[in-house]
Order: structure tokens, then sequence, then C-alpha cells
């Protein structure tokens, strides 16, 4: 689960659109808030449920069903392990918020192991003003009761239970999937991988990119940038988040994380008074 900040933060940098929002009231939930921006991200997925909103312009929602075009009001609904990617018209810009909430924290709550979404892009005023109300940052314990509240009556409009959590479409795979999992830090290999699955390296990284929509690299690769957000989230130091993470140093965390990001560790770590 996110840990809790002493404080409300609100990350922000010189010159960056992009801006985090976390408070101790609700340490299962973080908004990120992104005004006007170019940016565009590779494919990854998040280890939390995440919930957004497009606020101006029109990007491209790449996902497993996809690729679906959202405009201004549309909202999009991916679970945990879920591979996306939003990226607005070469050229253009667009702003959007994404709540991303602690998965262990929302399975308890609803009693269920998992959930899915019946659709990941929805686009009418009703859903529209429901997310838009959840996606606004938590200022007290009030408005993190209404959120929880809020959250409910969203999954129980457009999720249904699930037996297990999102890995992947390939069962052939679940056992290589599981010790990543477990260990992305630790030193896997793709031929260890694919043993565990009774492939050669060569059907295993096929198999794998078909199922998750990443090579096994990039998967382990962001599940190791995911690990090190919360480290960060929770008051780690950089030097800390880079070790427990399996980085070779802080600067390859650096790159790695602004490339996923669109901002540095440091500054998505750092909160303003």
């Amino acid at each position: 689960m996110m840990a809790a900040s002493s404080r409300p933060v609100a990350m922000t940098a010189s010159a960056s659109p992009h801006r985090f929002h976390r408070h101790p009231a609700a340490p299962w939930a973080e908004l990120r808030d992104s005004a006007p921006s170019p940016h565009c991200f590779r494919l990854h997925m998040h280890a939390e449920y995440s919930i957004g909103i497009v606020d101006a312009g029109r990007t491209v929602f790449h996902h497993a069903q996809g690729p679906q075009p959202v405009t201004t009001g549309g909202v999009v609904l991916i679970e945990p392990g879920a591979w996306h990617a939003c990226n607005p018209e070469p050229g253009a810009s667009w702003s959007y918020r994404m709540l991303f909430v602690d998965a262990d924290w929302l399975h308890a709550r609803l009693s269920v192991a998992a959930l899915r979404f019946a659709r990941r892009s929805l686009d009418d005023a009703q859903t529209a003003r429901l997310v838009d109300g959840l996606c606004r940052p938590v200022d007290g314990p009030a408005a993190a009761q209404r959120l929880a509240l809020g959250l409910e009556q969203l999954m129980a409009r457009y999720a249904r239970p699930a037996a297990v959590p999102v890995h992947g479409d390939g069962t052939e795979l679940q056992a290589a999937l599981r010790r990543l999992h477990a260990g992305p830090d630790a030193g896997l290999t793709v031929q260890s991988l694919a043993q565990e699955c009774g492939m050669s390296a060569t059907r295993f990284i096929r198999r794998f990119k078909a199922a998750t929509g990443m090579t096994p690299g990039s998967y382990r690769l962001n599940l190791r940038i995911n690990g090190a957000r919360r480290l960060l989230a929770s008051g780690a130091p950089l030097s800390e988040a880079a070790y427990a993470m399996g980085f070779a140093d802080q600067a390859h965390l650096q790159r790695a994380f602004k490339a996923h990001h669109a901002l540095t560790p440091g500054c998505y770590a750092k909160g303003t008074p």
C-alpha cells in the first residue's frame, strides 16, 4: 500500500505541467494532474487501479482492446497490470487527471480478489461527472471518505469481481510472471524465465510480448520503476530507492523514471508547503 506522508503533498517542478497529490487521510490514493502537455508515454502498466479523465484536447488510448480515441470529458479505467499508453496526436497537447488507487485497499474494502472493468473507455456525461469528482486532491478525512464512497459507486457500475489480478493474457506465462512480480529487483534472465515456462528463449519472448504488450525486459523495468515510485512516495531517498529496486545507480533510475513519468523522481517525491 502507498505510505502516507506527514502532510498534504503537491509535487511540482519549475515549468513542469505535471503535479502529484497525496494526503495522509487517503494513503491508498494518489492523483496526477497534467496541464497541457505534448508528452507521449511508452506502453506501461501500474500496480494500482487507474481512473482518468481528459480535461482538454484528445488522446489515443492504446490497450489490449484498443486503440481508441478519447476526447475532452472521456474517461479511462485501467486495472493493475494492464498494459496501456495514452498519447496525443503528433504535435498536439492535452490535459488530463489520473487517480491511482491501491489495489489491496480496494480489494479489501469491496471483499473481492480482483476486479475487471467491463469497458476501459467511456464517453458519457454521467460518468464524466462521477470521475471528475473523484479526480480531485484530498484535503482531509471528509474528502477521503467521499472519495472512498465514490470509488465504491464507480466500481459497482463499471467493474465486476474477478478471480485473479491481470498479469497478461497468457496462462502459459504465469510462472514467469509470478517470478517477475515477486522479485523485479532480482537477477532474472530471459533464459531462466523461459525455462520456468518450458519454452525456448525466442518462443518465450514472442509469447510474452503477445500477452503483455511488452518484452520481458521492458516489463521488468516497468515493475522496478513502480517499486521505486512507491518507495519515493513513502519518503525513501533516491539512492535507497535505486538500490532497493536493482538499478545500477541513481542516474539509471533518474533516466528510466523520467522516460516513464515525464518528470524526475526528485520532482515526484519533493513536497511543497
